[in-house]
């Protein structure tokens, strides 16, 4: 049996991955593919729209399709399916996904809040990639930030031309495909009930977005196979029935006959041939939604070959039935945002062969070369059209990328300033262990945007309030450049000051497609973290000999895993739990408190459902029991969120553009922005707000 059972575990992962990637790829053809399967409706009328029309004769249309089908070639097939869909990001894809993989190989982010632990996550580096290596571009990219500041408006610029090309590209292809149902004669279908129709069906499929990705994957997925498989078998028919000489116009001689013979006009009708890769982008950038070899499977399996038949069809129609070529409303798109979204993948990934690959520079230019050329000329019959409507994608791209610029722009001014103004420590340990005021029960949670050192926020609180909490949390909710931080390494525990201060930090690491949730056990994950980390701390004390505290590092805390803290959870509601050896410094009255706030916080009391008690039968240091004793106290007397409440200002020399940047733009954006405390999910009854204006 064993014998049997032995390749059959093999045979079977195997069978269930391919049925996975089946699913995968049958689903990424209604979300990835349905702006490349419907561009045959309008690539030869676009690329005849200009003064193309005048050379309507057979070479035209085989060097046309001969260019349009190396195009397909070359940079959906080559560039995105064998090249860049190796370069995602965990699984991730994009223009972000791409800057992301640089700011982990090279200091290219301009925020400086990169910390060494932030390289021990399992998702920082790609298997079999190396750590950072060092070479003299990349000493000379980090060393100069203006070039580090153009890298990230490159970067905004391609990816607010993704939004720009997705505002336009949906209504293109809809009405692209209505259109098919006028009718030349008299009884045909008006243009007004033709755009009616489409935007009809535009508010139909926006209207089903919310649903999710994988049910409209499910519903659209059958539509798009359908299509392709239609124009696949009437391209096929077209070939047969027409001309089937079209065959010879897979050589890439006809490209060059083309050009001879048309010159400038047939380099003008290139931004009509551009259609025929629209939607090429989406296979990285929707890779987060599928795998890479369920994208290659379907552009493969089924993708190119039926658009080259249809595109080889269409060709060999026309060649026998050039009146069929009609002019059309969609000469004025055109599509700009496409190629330049591909042109500027090409030099992200130009970097990322070179810093990230560790390969030779030289294959790097040789990639730039050979498609950012193709792309080049391309974008440069494109820009012609601008002022015929390939403006539109552009000036929604600029606006777009001013309101990602200035919010980045504002938030690192903000930071820097944090960095700058940061309590000395020698200003804290003056002050002694009670920091100069009363320290009563509880456990304050100081939020910061510092990932070191103590903000200049909190010498407002101990020098304006009478008293402060038992227990002080710095807590700062960072995002770092990776796609996902597992839930088992999101948190960073430190400790500030000595030991009888109390004061810790907590950094709560987030991936940029994490999403940052309510999560009703945060403050006993905090105190569990917090616990461990000083059972961990006095264990490598014991180890070393001494008991000094290590201020300033930073451990990662695995909060699956609760050995090792000393502490026993239990339920709070339970009285008969036994002796209890925390400390109870809670008077009547606020116990009494406690209970109006669980009354009144409604789902907000399923924070206090449980209570920590330090476990009777481990042997625990006397001045750990005692660090843990307080812990609790503070815990079981409550805990409060204290958050500043900023006002950014541009510093009175400031030039006018930065003050209207930080006064004006950043100001707007931050007054029409979730505050902080939603962002960050903070219950509004324990919330403590603090008002501080920051000169930057």
């Amino acid at each position: 049996m064993d014998a049997e059972t032995g390749p059959a575990a093999p045979q079977d992962q195997w069978k269930s991955y391919c049925r996975t990637i089946s699913l995968l790829a049958f689903q990424s053809f209604g979300v990835v593919y349905g702006d490349l399967s419907t561009s045959p409706l309008y690539v030869y009328k676009s690329a005849f729209s200009g003064r193309l029309n005048n050379y309507r004769d057979e070479t035209t249309i085989f060097g046309l399709f001969s260019l349009i089908f190396w195009t397909l070639t070359l940079l959906p097939l080559l560039k995105y399916v064998i090249i860049v869909l190796n370069a995602d990001d965990n699984g991730e894809g994009g223009t972000f996904a791409l800057y992301s993989l640089l700011c982990r190989h090279a200091k290219f982010s301009l925020l400086p809040n990169q910390q060494s632990a932030d390289e021990e996550l399992s998702t920082y580096y790609q298997p079999g990639v190396g750590g950072i290596i060092s070479s003299p571009l990349k000493r000379f990219l980090e060393k100069h930030r203006k070039l580090r500041t153009c890298l990230l408006l490159f970067v905004l610029f391609g990816a607010c031309m993704v939004i720009g090309d997705g505002v336009f590209t949906p209504a293109i292809s809809v009405l692209s495909a209505i259109s098919g149902l006028k009718d030349p004669g008299p009884g045909g279908i008006p243009d007004g009930w033709v755009v009616f129709i489409a935007c009809i069906v535009l508010v139909g499929l926006f209207a089903l977005q919310h649903r999710g990705t994988h049910r409209v994957a499910f519903m659209f997925a059958p539509i798009v196979v359908v299509w392709l498989l239609s124009i696949g078998v009437i391209g096929l028919y077209n070939i047969i029935h027409w001309n089937h000489r079209i065959f010879l116009a897979l050589s890439p001689h006809y490209v060059i006959k083309f050009f001879k013979m048309t010159g400038k006009d047939g380099w003008l009708s290139l931004g009509g041939v551009l259609l025929a890769i629209t939607g090429t982008e989406a296979m990285f950038a929707d890779l987060g939604h599928f795998t890479a070899a369920s994208i290659r499977l379907a552009f493969v399996g089924a993708i190119y070959p039926c658009l080259v038949l249809q595109y080889m069809g269409q060709a060999a129609f026309l060649s026998r039935n050039m009146s069929a070529v009609e002019d059309s409303f969609y000469q004025s798109v055109p599509s700009l945002a496409c190629i330049v979204v591909m042109f500027v993948t090409t030099w992200l990934m130009a970097l990322v062969i070179i810093f990230v690959w560790q390969k030779n520079i030289l294959l790097a230019l040789l990639f730039v070369v050979a498609f950012g050329s193709i792309e080049a000329v391309y974008l440069s019959a494109a820009v012609t059209k601008v002022p015929q409507g390939g403006w539109a994608p552009i000036v929604f791209a600029f606006v777009f990328m001013l309101v990602m610029y200035v919010w980045h722009y504002g938030s690192r001014r903000k930071y820097l300033f944090d960095l700058q103004n940061k309590v000395s420590m020698k200003w804290i340990l003056t002050l002694g262990p009670s920091l100069g005021i009363v320290r009563v029960p509880g456990i304050g949670l100081i939020y910061t945007e510092l990932v070191t050192g103590v903000p200049s926020i909190f010498s407002h609180f101990v020098t304006n309030l009478p008293a402060f909490h038992q227990v002080l949390v710095f807590v700062c909710v960072k995002s770092v450049p990776v796609p996902f931080v597992p839930e088992d390494e999101r948190y960073l525990i430190g400790r500030i000051g000595p030991r009888e201060y109390r004061m810790y930090r907590c950094i709560v690491r987030y991936g940029y497609k994490d999403v940052q949730k309510d999560d009703e056990n945060f403050e006993n994950h905090l105190v569990m973290s917090i616990a461990k980390f000083i059972q961990m701390e006095a264990e490598e004390a014991a180890s070393s000999g001494s008991y000094e505290s290590s201020e300033g590092r930073m451990a990662v805390i695995h909060t699956e895993d609760t050995t090792g803290t000393g502490l026993v959870m239990r339920d709070s509601n339970n009285e008969a739990s036994g002796t209890s050896l925390t400390r109870s410094s809670r008077s009547e009255t606020l116990r009494s408190l406690q209970s109006i706030y669980e009354q009144e916080s409604g789902s907000l009391s399923r924070r206090r459902r449980v209570r920590f008690e330090i476990a009777e039968e481990e042997r625990i240091d006397p001045q750990v029991r005692d660090e843990l004793a307080d812990l609790l106290d503070a815990k079981e007397a409550g805990v409060t969120y204290i958050i500043g409440h900023s006002y950014v200002k541009a510093r009175k020399n400031s030039n006018f553009l930065k003050t209207f940047a930080i006064d004006y733009a950043y100001s707007f954006l931050r007054k029409n922005c979730r505050g902080p405390a939603v962002a960050l999910h903070i219950p509004h009854i324990s919330l403590v707000e603090v008002g501080m204006i920051y000169y930057v």
